[in-house]
């Protein structure tokens, strides 16, 4: 069989018979008895021959082996590292922290070699590339990769100080880690910018393996950051008498001191405290960055030798003119959601249960008006997606199917942990005014986050709307007058003159356009204020004791610690999500 040199039509190559529409029956009889012919490429990779629709397709033989040996590597990494995890926080005689970051370091080591073999060779294979996947990586997504790396730099300079100021009595590793980590993030943030949309066609098993390993080790990091954090914001019962107190919604019985807080190794400089409480603050970011890059490394594995049928993509673009309600009621709601953050932490640092207990109603308080606004709005948005008439989005898209798979695991967290706690308040009798906004927050939280699913799992598969008429739009008076006889004599005041932008005459977005635009904005900033609260520290959770006293400490907080990270995770994902929608709408 001969094969012709690859052709570029219209932005994408292809491989094309020049007679493929001359053959006859008994050449396609032919040449479907040479399918089963095996060839070896120049790769070395095992291909097989296809015909399909005049058009030859390379077929990967060896793909399923790819995906399954890629799987069985991440599936190892990932279980030995939760082992490891599991192992340096319950025993910390024979496994420390010290062995677990020297895992990670290795893992590291291996993910950033592998990264600059695939940008220095791969890569720059001729036709290692041929196609690219217009919707993975958007430009949002890479720039809050960039962001989140950035904060993850920072936290490791401000951890090698403070372990600098310890090295007297602490391992090495602690310094080590930080600092290969640094170099991990600005590698793997450069390298996801430039390839996020690849869609590599040769070495096809190096790639999805080297693209799990990615996966993993981001995973592993996330795992590492989400356990440190939690054992940072969760703190021991104070006494021993803890789970027989009364279920009065407001007992604190808490110790203030963190996980280092009995630590008797000092620090030879005096800004040691200082950066450990930055670096902790500096945590959510690098959480997010870790997940940032798991979203998009599994998007190239999906992508690793699929060939694109669509040629074109949606140009969408966003304008702040477009909305105005939506986000001054999202930034009023985040103004005064971050005025209630802080002074709910002043208050519950006090350890006064007077002021701990106003905390939490005005915390409740402010959580149930976010949500039923959310509530609302959202309700509002799956009612005009049911009125709408855009098509859906056809095709197989990697990108769109993690997003709705992220969406809903991500929020089983937030659903754990709310009907843990309905259950709680109505076992111990909804004793208290604290125990019913308690119970109705977590209520209407679970409505809230069905309905924001619905919302976005519409929203996510609907095609962009298209512009069915434009204005015409002139710059001077003369033009108006020589185009309409009628108006030569009217006073038409020319647009550089207009204190609005050019856009705003350029035709009026429709009210469904209007309304789903407002709502997204609103739902974005929302979405912003319920994920900031509880990863910088609120854990009302914990210091309302209901759910201790039900269920006892160690139980709820292995609850509260598995599905905090996942609710984090949902509210950051959202955002992302909304904005989406909000182009696209």
């Amino acid at each position: 069989m001969r094969w012709l040199a690859p052709q570029k039509a219209s932005g994408s190559y292809s491989c094309s018979s020049g007679a493929s529409n001359m053959m006859t029956k008994e050449d396609l009889e032919a040449i479907e008895n040479q399918i089963s012919t095996i060839q070896i490429s120049s790769h070395g990779e095992t291909v097989n021959p296809v015909l399909a629709h005049g058009k030859f397709k390379t077929v990967v033989k060896g793909r399923n082996w790819g995906w399954l040996l890629s799987g069985f590597i991440s599936l190892n990494i990932l279980l030995l590292g939760i082992a490891v995890v599991s192992g340096s926080v319950f025993n910390k005689i024979q496994i420390t922290s010290s062995h677990l970051q020297i895992f990670l370091i290795l893992l590291v080591i291996l993910t950033t070699i592998w990264m600059v073999y695939y940008k220095v060779h791969t890569s720059r294979v001729y036709h290692a590339v041929l196609y690219k996947d217009s919707h993975a990586g958007p430009i949002w997504l890479r720039g809050g990769l960039v962001l989140f790396g950035i904060c993850s730099v920072i936290m490791d300079i401000f951890k090698i100080i403070y372990y600098v100021g310890r090295i007297h009595c602490e391992s090495p590793v602690k310094i080590a880690f930080p600092a290969v980590q640094a170099l991990f993030v600005i590698v793997q943030t450069y390298i996801l910018w430039v390839h996020a949309k690849d869609c590599v066609q040769i070495q096809q098993v190096i790639t999805r393996c080297g693209l799990m390993l990615t996966l993993s080790t981001n995973l592993m990091v996330w795992m590492t950051a989400v356990t440190e954090e939690s054992l940072h914001q969760t703190v021991a019962p104070a006494d021993p008498v803890y789970n027989s107190s009364s279920n009065d919604g407001h007992k604190i019985g808490f110790t203030s001191e963190g996980r280092a807080g009995g630590s008797e190794c000092e620090c030879s400089h005096n800004m040691c405290d200082v950066f450990e409480k930055a670096y902790y603050y500096l945590y959510p970011f690098n959480i997010e960055y870790s997940l940032f890059a798991s979203a998009m490394a599994y998007v190239m594995w999906k992508n690793v030798g699929r060939q694109m049928d669509e040629h074109h993509s949606h140009n969408l673009r966003f304008s702040l003119w477009d909305v105005l309600i939506g986000p001054v009621a999202g930034l009023l709601v985040l103004v005064a959601g971050l005025a209630t953050f802080v002074v709910y932490e002043v208050d519950i640092a006090k350890e006064d249960p007077k002021k701990k207990e106003e905390a939490l109603i005005m915390h409740y308080i402010m959580n149930i008006v976010a949500i039923l606004l959310m509530s609302i709005t959202t309700l509002i948005g799956c009612i005009i997606f049911r009125m709408d008439k855009r098509e859906q989005v056809s095709g197989k898209n990697p990108t769109r199917s993690l997003d709705v798979g992220l969406l809903v695991g991500a929020s089983l967290g937030q659903f754990l942990i709310c009907y843990f706690i309905i259950v709680a308040v109505l076992a111990s009798g909804v004793q208290g005014h604290i125990n019913g906004l308690n119970l109705a927050n977590s209520i209407l939280t679970v409505i809230q986050l069905c309905l924001q699913n619905a919302f976005l799992i519409k929203g996510l598969h609907r095609e962009p709307f298209k512009e069915t008429e434009t204005a015409t739009v002139f710059g001077n008076v003369m033009a108006v007058r020589e185009r309409d006889p009628e108006r030569r004599s009217s006073s038409i005041i020319p647009t550089h003159t207009l204190p609005l932008p050019l856009t705003l005459l350029q035709g009026r977005l429709s009210w469904k356009r209007r309304i789903l635009k407002e709502i997204c904005a609103f739902l974005l900033f929302c979405n912003v204020i319920l994920w900031i609260m509880p990863a910088f520290g609120a854990r009302p959770q914990f210091d309302n004791t209901v759910g201790s006293d039900i269920y006892e400490f160690q139980t709820w907080a292995a609850v509260v610690n598995i599905g905090m990270p996942f609710g984090i995770f949902y509210r950051m994902h959202s955002v992302a999500s909304l904005f989406e929608v909000c182009l696209a709408s």
